[in-house]
């Protein structure tokens, strides 16, 4: 919160100083009777200087939007794994899902395979995950990630009822041909590419995990 309100202060300074600066030129032309040549040069000169920082922050708000503001996702927090699952899954289960809610901006997750979920960590949703919609099957069938950056603009999301209602981004990463994690953020637009290219090494490391797992099954 402290961060923010520096940064908004940093984003105005410019256009206070030139406002202010600007009404002091004004005033002191009012109260001057008789401007020699010299003042008159140093008043176009103060509104010229005034004229600059106000556009600097005009420019900066077109150049530096905002960032993306998060909110407190609704539910409470869990850990759920499936039952029947090894216990030397269910370590590298607990081991990734720690990892991408600590390092990434994860808020919930959910890790679907085959035709039920295998793992729900972080903030939890109303209710379970009981099949695939039609963007986690997109997913699935090209085994290419989607990113839903605002989730509140896709009419997609309410496929999504099992992660906390007012989730701000998901992502859809394809694990295998079965398997998949979604992950939910509390912030539009907040994982950016390294997130997503660590996202994406997470899964290929699950997938060489449930390879040896289900193989040797």
């Amino acid at each position: 919160m402290t961060d923010q309100r520096t940064d908004q202060i940093l984003r105005y300074l410019p256009l206070a100083t030139g406002v202010l600066g600007g009404t002091l030129l004004l005033i002191n032309r009012l109260l001057t009777p008789m401007l020699t040549p010299s003042q008159a040069r140093a008043d176009v000169v103060g509104v010229i200087l005034a004229a600059v920082l106000i556009l600097t922050t005009l420019i900066w708000q077109r150049v530096q939007p905002r960032p993306p503001q998060a909110v407190i996702l609704e539910g409470e927090e869990g850990f759920e794994l499936a039952a029947d699952l090894s216990p030397e899954l269910q370590t590298e289960l607990a081991w990734l899902s720690y990892t991408l809610l600590m390092n990434t901006p994860t808020k919930s997750m959910v890790l679907w395979r085959g035709d039920r979920p295998l793992l729900r960590r972080g903030i939890l949703g109303p209710k379970p995950m009981t099949r695939t919609g039609a963007i986690v099957q997109r997913a699935l069938q090209t085994q290419r990630p989607i990113y839903l950056v605002d989730l509140a603009l896709y009419p997609g999301r309410i496929e999504f009822d099992y992660l906390p209602p007012n989730t701000q981004g998901v992502i859809c990463q394809p694990v295998d041909a079965q398997t998949v994690m979604i992950l939910g953020s509390n912030a539009p637009r907040s994982y950016t590419q390294q997130d997503e290219r660590w996202v994406a090494a997470l899964g290929a490391k699950l997938a060489q995990v449930l390879a040896q797992q289900y193989n040797k099954a």
